[in-house]
């Protein structure tokens, strides 16, 4: 009995195996956190049986375990049936985490060397892409809490750092700092550390505020013509009245009436 103890813990595999969550938690905490995500969500029996987003994460944590075991072809066989039922692709040697939620699911893809942390929610529409035909890591790992907005893509072997907001459409090419917020094509900051609402137990859904960097620095840029529009009708009256005074303190001359009537 010590000898086949023995020889169990000393198989590097055995170790593996053991250090690996159940699959059945695993599955069980990710049709759980969805009521806490969705409010459309009303029951996990209801979750389990409507959710495409579910149904494709079940698929992906068993083709993930077959992969890892070597079983190449049936793992690719599976994801693509998960693919076929969903319109969700998982590469099914993508690395996935805890409590994982894709919201409606349509149109998701995650590429094969792909890493999401715990807590993780994505939208329809997101792509987690590479950008290199190269092998190695070319897809993008995303740290836990992140949340990526409808249609965002995600490219590169780039990190989104941890509790991220990744606005809808957004294509983001480089990596990220944590607890940011992050919109445009390319991506950028544009909300700075824990400066966005935060709701206990549950992600930030409030996109509809999410900041308009364009429209922002359009208004910057109004507001300053308006005040050299100001300035500028200021100075011609003073020039106008002959008596302002001009830079170096003196008074200004008498423009005379050409003058004024070309200003």
């Amino acid at each position: 009995m010590s000898d086949a103890v023995d020889v169990q813990v000393s198989d590097p595999l055995a170790e593996v195996q053991l250090r690996l969550p159940s699959l059945l938690q695993l599955i069980k905490e990710d049709v759980g956190c969805v009521r806490l995500r969705d409010p459309a969500a009303r029951s996990e029996l209801e979750t389990l049986l409507t959710y495409p987003g579910v149904h494709a994460l079940i698929w992906h944590r068993i083709a993930h375990r077959l992969y890892g075991a070597g079983w190449r072809f049936p793992a690719r066989l599976l994801s693509w049936l998960g693919r076929f039922l969903s319109n969700v692709d998982i590469h099914p040697a993508a690395k996935i985490g805890h409590r994982f939620f894709i919201d409606h699911g349509a149109g998701v893809v995650i590429g094969e060397t792909a890493e999401i942390g715990n807590d993780v929610t994505l939208y329809h529409g997101v792509t987690l892409g590479g950008t290199s035909w190269s092998p190695g890591k070319r897809h993008p790992s995303l740290e836990d809490r992140v949340v990526v907005g409808a249609g965002a893509k995600i490219l590169g072997p780039i990190t989104v750092g941890r509790g991220t907001r990744v606005g809808a459409n957004s294509v983001v090419i480089e990596s990220t700092p944590p607890e940011v917020t992050v919109v445009g094509i390319p991506a950028r900051v544009v909300r700075p550390e824990l400066s966005h609402r935060r709701v206990v137990g549950r992600i930030d859904l409030d996109h509809h505020l999410m900041p308009d960097p364009v429209g922002e620095a359009i208004s910057v840029v109004l507001d300053r013509v308006e005040f050299l529009e100001a300035r500028l009708a200021h100075l011609q009256k003073r020039l106008r009245d002959g008596s302002g005074p001009i830079r170096d303190g003196t008074e200004a001359p008498n423009p005379g009436p050409r003058a004024v009537e070309r200003a």
